[in-house]
């Protein structure tokens, strides 16, 4: 469990179904509100803060018209 405040690395959450979907749904936030047509492609790491609930940090690897690149996306 995280630190109140603090920032920490989540047990086992690369590979949790729920940060993947939480990935995926900051994918398509920023594909709407920039018109854009990236295509999630998996989760690289994710850090967690528990204050007023939980703000992820996630780092995700996306396809960009056929070019994987690297982005950082937070997530509550």
């Amino acid at each position: 469990m995280a630190t109140l405040g603090g920032i920490s690395n989540p047990k086992e959450a690369q590979n949790s179904l729920e940060i993947d979907k939480l990935a995926q749904f900051a994918v398509d936030e920023h594909n709407k509100k920039e018109n854009s047509l990236l295509e999630f492609d998996k989760v690289i790491s994710t850090k967690e803060q528990v204050v007023a609930g939980t703000m992820y940090y996630i780092t995700l690897e996306a396809n960009d018209a056929g070019h994987k690149k690297t982005y950082e996306a937070k997530v509550r």
